[in-house]
């Protein structure tokens, strides 16, 4: 094997390592049922300013972060969320508020964020923030993301971020967290679970 192509297995491999080390901390669980701290949610949204002690009692949020100019694993997520709230029977469904946080505040304005999400239903909240508040929110949230740098792209950086769905309730409490999954099964099943323990008033 020539020089150039040891240095090149040598790459590969860190590649994969860093890879699998980035995975592990995205999955990573701690706190209360091995769930992450939560907490409140107060960010500027598509519908004014949006706080988790606006959601009734028997209400839960589905929350995702992530951004708009995501190419894959956000629409994906997004209609997992759509379908499998629109799966349910329609008091359930009235219970689920979605809530997407845009981990790119840079581009994603209040404007681009309820023009994109127009796109899987009204009842589709986008919400952002400071950098401060979003790492705040991360923080306790078990959230990671990082920016990449995309020179040869027109779209100048993408965003790396962890996929996980949150159910979280009016307290701030995360409720379930559902790894990503392209379809609505696991999602649904979560929500079948919770709001099927929780009537309203």
């Amino acid at each position: 094997m020539t020089r150039q192509g040891r240095i090149g297995l040598a790459l590969g491999a860190a590649l994969l390592a860093a890879t699998a080390v980035w995975l592990g901390y995205q999955h990573w669980t701690g706190g209360r049922d091995g769930l992450p701290e939560g907490g409140p949610i107060e960010l500027p949204s598509t519908q004014g300013e949006f706080s988790l002690r606006q959601l009734d009692e028997d209400q839960l949020a589905v929350v995702f972060f992530g951004y708009t100019w995501c190419p894959d694993v956000c629409p994906m997520s997004l209609a997992v969320v759509r379908q499998a709230r629109g799966a349910l029977p329609e008091a359930q469904r009235e219970r689920v508020v979605p809530l997407m946080v845009s981990v790119d505040p840079e581009r994603d304005t209040l404007a681009r964020l309820e023009e994109y999400l127009a796109y899987f239903g009204e009842a589709f909240i986008g919400a952002t923030g400071s950098q401060a508040q979003l790492e705040d929110i991360a923080e306790r949230y078990g959230v990671v993301w990082r920016k990449v740098e995309t020179p040869d792209s027109a779209l100048d950086y993408t965003v790396d971020h962890t996929a996980s769905l949150y159910l979280v309730d009016a307290a701030g409490e995360i409720r379930r967290r559902v790894l990503h999954s392209p379809t609505p099964g696991p999602l649904q099943a979560a929500l079948e679970a919770e709001l099927g323990g929780r009537q309203g008033g």
